[in-house]
């Protein structure tokens, strides 16, 4: 009898229930993009909780250990280097960044890594394909393509570009070209700008020197937010259109009494169109948590999180990294809620949703 206890405490002390799935992130907690990050992370926190507390994946909770890289390409290695090697995540997920993200993908080859839903929509994370990359999201290069296309159809001729001098800004500004080219129109100027402490005082003079009816702005959070600032301080009312990296509720917060009319790009449905069986879930567990909306930007990470749980499910009950990445490109016309991701062994995009947004009088995105 008591051998027969021993074994069954034993066995119960390694029952599933006492598992645990741990998954890592690295992204800009601090610096220009902190509101952005903090609502998408805090997006798939929604998804992520519920289903810890439903009792998790095949019997394991899954825990997601979030390091703060303060937007920085290099502390975002050093930090998927810490996740990948000490904590053994089986998946990194939902980091943010263009630049951070190349930063990281050595180190997904190299230890055979997969990468769920980074938040970036850089062209070179869709082609050529990366066997550890799963993207859920269009890419910058749609987003700012139709951006350009909407201000043409409108009658917008005088259009500036303002991207940042990185690998996000240069990525984006091939959309906004895409869509120039369409409308047969020639920028008034194109402006490259620091990523995090763009000089406003010579900027903003030297855009207004060409008159322009509107900007394309492809840069990040803060570095948009102070600019619009300065563009409105100068007396200018031009058109700000900026994309899905600032579709948050905090980047509406930054601009202040200048948020109203600035278009942004969604790579999502409305956010309170409850017609997407996905966005009424997830306000459904926001407003349990006791929050007021969901914003885009958690939709974002709401979306991520549901990719990623599904990956898990599918790779059995001893997830590993190979297993992980071998049920993410299985993936067919996987139902995240009126929107289906699929992957493949030459597709790893996801989604391809491209919308536009204004922000209204409220302080809210409408579509």
């Amino acid at each position: 009898m008591k051998h027969w206890i021993v074994a069954a405490v034993a066995a119960f002390a390694l029952a599933p229930s006492f598992a645990q799935i741990v998954i890592g992130q690295t992204a800009g907690f601090t610096g220009v993009a902190e509101a952005g990050v903090k609502e998408t992370s805090n997006g798939a926190r929604l998804w992520l909780d519920h289903i810890n507390a439903k009792g998790g994946v095949n019997g394991q909770k899954i825990e997601l250990v979030a390091m703060d890289d303060a937007f920085d390409p290099k502390k975002a290695a050093a930090n998927a280097k810490v996740l990948i090697e000490e904590k053994n995540v089986v998946a990194l997920f939902l980091n943010r960044g263009t630049p951070h993200t190349e930063a990281v993908l050595p180190l997904l080859e190299k230890h055979g890594v997969p990468l769920v839903a980074p938040s970036t929509g850089a062209m070179v994370l869709h082609q050529p394909v990366n066997k550890w990359v799963f993207n859920v999201r269009a890419t910058y290069q749609r987003e700012a393509e139709k951006a350009v296309e909407y201000l043409g159809t409108v009658g917008i001729t005088r259009i500036a570009v303002l991207h940042t001098d990185d690998s996000f800004g240069a990525d984006g500004f091939e959309g906004a070209k895409k869509g120039l080219a369409k409308a047969k129109l020639d920028p008034t100027i194109i402006v490259k700008t620091d990523r995090n402490k763009p000089d406003f005082a010579k900027i903003i003079p030297d855009v207004l020197k060409t008159n322009p009816q509107a900007l394309v702005w492809i840069a990040s959070g803060n570095a948009v937010a102070d600019g619009v600032k300065a563009l409105r301080k100068a007396g200018s009312a031009a058109q700000v259109v900026t994309l899905s990296n600032n579709a948050s509720g905090g980047f509406i917060k930054s601009l202040g009494d200048n948020s109203r009319g600035v278009i942004v790009s969604q790579v999502f449905p409305y956010e309170r169109s409850i017609a997407y069986p996905m966005v009424k879930e997830a306000r459904d567990l926001a407003k349990a948590k006791g929050l007021d909306d969901v914003s885009p930007a958690m939709l974002e990470g709401y979306a991520a999180a549901k990719v990623m749980v599904e990956a898990l499910r599918r790779a059995g009950p001893s997830p590993t990294r190979d297993k992980v990445q071998k049920a993410l490109e299985g993936m067919n016309k996987f139902d995240l809620g009126g929107l289906e991701v699929s992957y493949g062994p030459n597709d790893h995009t996801g989604l391809d949703f491209a919308d536009l947004s204004i922000i209204g009088a409220e302080g809210k995105f409408r579509r």
